[in-house]
This record gives C-alpha cells, structure tokens and sequence, in this order.
C-alpha cells in the first residue's frame, strides 16, 4: 500500500470527505501528521467519518465544516469563513462529486447537478481558497477527474444539457471539465509565476458508494449494489492512491495525471497516466475556464 509521507505542518481542504476516496484520503492524510478540513455537504455524516478516523489517528488534527458544492453561496460561505480565520491551506483537494443521476437535475443555481456540482462548485472553490493557497510554501491544488473524461466532451452549446440529456455523458463531460480545471490551473501558475502545483487524478474502477448514489437520486426503488457492470474493480484503499500521490507526493508533477497502472487504467498502482484525447485541444482549457468564470462569477489572483 502506498505510504504518504510526512505532512507535518501542512493543512489540507478535502472536499467529499465524508466517504469513499475523500474519506480514505483524510485518514491517511492525517495518519501522515497533516491537518485535515473535511469539507462535506453533511456534517452529522462527516462527523461520523472524522470519528472513525480517530480510532485509528486519536491525535489526528481533523475538522469538519459544511460546504454544498452545488450551492454557490454555501461555497462562497464556506470560503469565506476559512479566510477570516486567516489559518494556513497549503492544498485544496476537489474530490466531491456526483455520478449519473438517472434524470437531469439542477443545483441551486440552476446549473445541471452533475457540470455544477462536479465542476463549477469545485472550480469557484478553487478560486476563492487561491488567494490563501498562494500564501503556502509549496502550494497545492489536486483535482480528482475520472477514466470517464475518456468519453467526455464540453458541449459548449449546450453544457446544462437542457436537451437530450445522458446520465453517463453528462457525467463524462464533467469529469473532463474537472481535467481541463487541472490542466489550466497549471498553465496560470506557469504564466503567473506562482509556486502553486496543480495535479490532477483518476480512480479506476474503485467500489464507494458514487456509482449508486447518484443513480439512485430520484428513484422510489433504490437500484441494489449487485446490479452494477461486472468488471475489474479494486477496493478503495488501493482506489485513493492516484489522489493521495498528487495530493501529498513530492514527486508529483505539474499539470501531470495520475491513475492506476492496469486494465487500461482500471486498478493497479499508480502512475502517471496520459491525458483524456479530448482534453488536447489547443484553446479548450482556458476557453471553458473562461466560461466558467462567468457561470460562476469568480476568478484567480491576477
């Protein structure tokens, strides 16, 4: 199993860390000596995962404070309070997400859930912590993408998918949105002369409550577990690796991706692995950073 090194003195803003990859990374993060803000939508569930991980970290320096992602005033809340306080962040982790909902639903903002919660939410988060990050020596911003950016593609006509929804679609233009977040982050730091490292992560195929959640958003008949696709798959301490690499590790590289080595990238240990193809165009990352920030009305430093 990976080990993540030593992160004393280093704080760290994990998004969906209540379960799943968001909560392993929080355990083994904090296991390692970092201080953990475990930002989730639900506190009595995050309180429930902070205790957990101190059975097995009692000295563990863990919080957990409220954020809904697709709530953009609850981000900016969030935000908000974490700045006056004035504590350090030294790395932003955007792993929160929601996975194919059966039937297109909105956030608060009227975005579709998925481009909204998986993306905007993340990216005006990213923005608004910017300002502290920057101030950290080695300043971090590790974004958890996914093996579905494969298929994705910015609708840029129509990225709420108002017509002809797709859950998996819709889902992979997200995940490939939360790439092009990555990818474009690194180029600003290059372009502004900030010390910030921007990575970016896949999980394979690692078993957590995502592939149910969302597919069971709506439904009066929950959709049971052992109807998910029969494939490869690995467990979720194996799973988070990718993420706790380019969360915490000093070899990570910028603007680099990091997923599992097997299968075609679907489990196995980690290693750098090669962008989504449709990522690789010339003008995408900054033109859908630039509609993002409209969406969202937030922007970087200059």
């Amino acid at each position: 199993m990976y080990t993540v090194h030593n992160q004393t003195g280093r704080r760290f803003v994990i998004t969906g860390s209540n379960s799943g990859t968001g909560k392993e990374a929080a355990k083994r993060i904090a296991g390692a000596g970092g201080a953990v803000v475990m930002a989730v939508r639900t506190p009595e569930k995050g309180e429930s995962a902070r205790a957990e991980i101190l059975r097995s970290y009692p000295n563990a320096d863990i919080e957990v404070r409220k954020v809904d992602l697709s709530d953009l005033a609850s981000v900016h809340t969030f935000a908000s309070d974490l700045l006056a306080e004035g504590t350090p962040i030294d790395v932003l982790v955007n792993n929160a997400g929601v996975m194919a909902p059966p039937k297109r639903f909105t956030t608060t903002d009227g975005f579709e859930l998925q481009f909204g919660t998986n993306f905007l939410g993340p990216f005006a988060l990213t923005n608004l912590l910017l300002p502290r990050i920057l101030e950290s020596s080695a300043p971090r911003v590790a974004t958890m993408s996914s093996i579905a950016a494969n298929f994705g593609k910015i609708h840029f006509d129509d990225l709420q998918w108002t017509s002809g929804y797709v859950p998996m679609l819709a889902y992979g233009q997200s995940k490939l949105a939360d790439m092009l977040l990555g990818m474009r982050l690194a180029e600003l730091s290059k372009q502004r002369g900030w010390k910030l490292l921007s990575t970016i992560a896949h999980p394979g195929f690692t078993r957590t409550n995502l592939q149910t959640a969302g597919a069971n958003l709506g439904r009066s008949n929950p959709k049971a577990e052992h109807n998910r696709p029969i494939i490869p798959s690995q467990d979720v301490e194996q799973g988070t690796e990718p993420l706790l690499f380019a969360a915490a590790d000093p070899g990570a590289q910028q603007g680099a991706y990091y997923g599992p080595s097997r299968l075609g990238g679907i489990v196995g240990p980690t290693k750098r692995a090669s962008l989504a193809r449709s990522s690789r165009g010339t003008d995408l990352p900054a033109s859908l950073w630039a509609v993002a920030e409209k969406l969202t009305k937030t922007a970087p430093p200059a």
